[in-house]
C-alpha cells in the first residue's frame, strides 16, 4: 500500500456509471476488467487509482507504454545467474499487480501481442513464464483497467471483446459539475491529506459496501432464468461469440451483490447491459422493419439464383453496423428501469 495520498473515489464528481463498473470489477475480478474510452482530461487515471483503495492490498501498478515483454511477464534474474550461477526468476509487472489494480493507459497504443498476453493472464489469474532457461508460475489476480482515446486509434475487435466491461465517457460536462470538479481538484492538490481525511467516511462506506458484496457473491446463483434472458438479448444484439453472455451474467451477479440482494433480478441484468454490450453489439436484427398485419401478403417471387442470394447474404452484416449502440427490445420479459446507485456527496 502506497503512502502517497490518492484522490478518493467517493469524492469524484459525476461519472456514476464508470464508478459502478469499477466497483463491479472489484467485487468480481473474473468479469475481466474495464476498458474506459474517452477524450483526454476526463480523470480516467484518477478513477482507476481510487479503485485501488477499495481492494485489500491497495496495490496500484501502471504498465508503461514502452514496456517490453520481459518487463511485463518477468525474466531471468541476471544477478543470480552471473553472480551465483543459478537460474532465478525476476518478477515483472504482472507479479507486482497481484491482488491489486493493473492500469494500462492508452492500451490501444500497445503492441497487439502484449495486449493479447496481458488479457490472457488477466483471464486466467496465473502467469506462466518459460524462457531463458527458467520455468516459473505465479498468481496474477488483479483488476485490469485499460484506457484509450478513440481519436488515437482503435483496438482490434478480437482484443476489444476480451475486456469484460466497457464505459464511454463524454467530454461534455455541465458547467455546474465542471466547477465542482475543479474546486475539489484544487483542494486536493493544496492539502491532499486533509482532503482525504474529509472524505474518509464516505470512502470507507464505499469500501465496506464492496467487501460485503464480495462475501455475498459466492451465495448468489447464476440461475437458468437470468442466463436465458441474457442469451436472448445477446442474440438480438448480434454479438459474436459467447464472451458477452458470460461477462453479462457475472456482472449481473456482482450487481445483485452490490445491492445486497440474494438473487439476480431483471434490475441487475438491465443495469449492466450497456457495460457488457457497448463494445460487442451489432444489432443486425434491429433494422428489420416490423411486419404489418393490415398489409396483404406480398406476391410470391421467383427463387433468386445463387449469385443474387450471395449478394443478399453479404449485405446483411453491414446493415446492422448502422445502428451501433442501439439496443433492440428484450426478447423475454421486460426489464425494470435501470438505476445507477447514488454516491455520497459532500455538503
Amino acid at each position: 500500500m502506497t503512502d502517497t495520498p490518492r484522490f478518493p473515489l467517493a469524492a469524484v464528481v459525476g461519472a456514476d456509471e464508470l464508478k459502478l463498473a469499477l466497483c463491479l470489477s472489484a467485487i468480481d475480478p473474473k468479469i475481466g476488467g474495464v476498458l474506459i474510452q474517452g477524450p483526454r482530461g476526463m480523470a480516467k487515471s484518477t478513477l482507476a487509482r481510487g479503485l485501488a483503495d477499495l481492494l485489500a492490498s491497495g496495490q496500484f501498478v501502471t504498465l508503461p507504454l514502452g514496456a517490453t515483454e520481459e518487463r511485463l511477464v518477468g525474466t531471468l534474474d541476471l544477478d543470480a545467474a552471473l553472480g551465483e550461477g543459478r537460474a532465478a526468476f525476476s518478477p515483472g509487472v504482472l507479479a507486482k499487480a497481484d491482488g491489486g489494480v493493473l492500469y494500462v493507459d492508452e492500451v490501444n497504443l500497445l503492441p497487439d501481442h502484449l495486449v493479447d498476453l496481458l488479457l490472457d493472464v488477466a483471464a486466467s489469474g496465473v502467469n506462466l513464464v518459460e524462457r531463458d532457461g527458467i520455468s516459473h508460475r505465479h498468481p496474477a489476480r488483479f483488476v485490469l483497467i485499460g484506457t484509450m482515446n478513440p481519436e488515437e486509434g482503435e483496438l482490434r475487435p478480437q482484443l476489444l471483446d476480451r475486456f469484460g466491461l466497457n464505459v464511454a465517457l463524454s467530454g461534455q460536462t455541465l458547467p455546474e459539475q465542471r466547477g465542482q470538479i475543479i474546486r475539489r481538484r484544487l483542494d486536493f492538490d493544496t492539502a491532499p491529506d486533509a482532503f482525504c481525511q474529509r472524505w474518509a467516511g464516505e470512502q470507507q462506506l464505499l469500501k465496506d459496501r464492496c467487501e460485503t458484496a464480495r462475501r455475498l457473491l459466492v451465495n448468489i446463483e447464476l440461475d437458468d432464468l437470468s442466463l436465458a434472458t441474457i442469451t436472448e438479448r445477446c442474440y438480438a444484439a448480434g454479438v459474436d461469440g459467447l464472451r458477452a453472455d458470460l461477462v453479462w451474467l457475472r456482472a449481473a451477479r456482482a450487481h445483485a451483490a452490490w445491492r445486497g440482494a440474494s438473487a439476480i433480478t431483471l434490475e441487475d441484468i438491465d443495469a449492466v447491459s450497456d457495460f457488457a454490450l457497448r463494445h460487442r453489439r451489432h444489432d443486425t436484427q434491429a433494422q428489420q422493419p416490423p411486419s404489418s398485419p393490415q398489409q396483404p401478403p406480398a406476391p410470391q417471387q421467383p427463387k433468386p439464383d445463387l449469385h443474387t442470394a450471395t449478394q443478399s447474404a453479404d449485405a446483411a452484416p453491414g446493415q446492422g453496423e448502422g445502428l451501433w449502440g442501439e439496443m433492440p427490445a428484450p426478447a423475454l420479459a421486460t426489464g425494470a428501469r435501470r438505476e445507477v446507485p447514488s454516491w455520497p456527496k459532500k455538503p
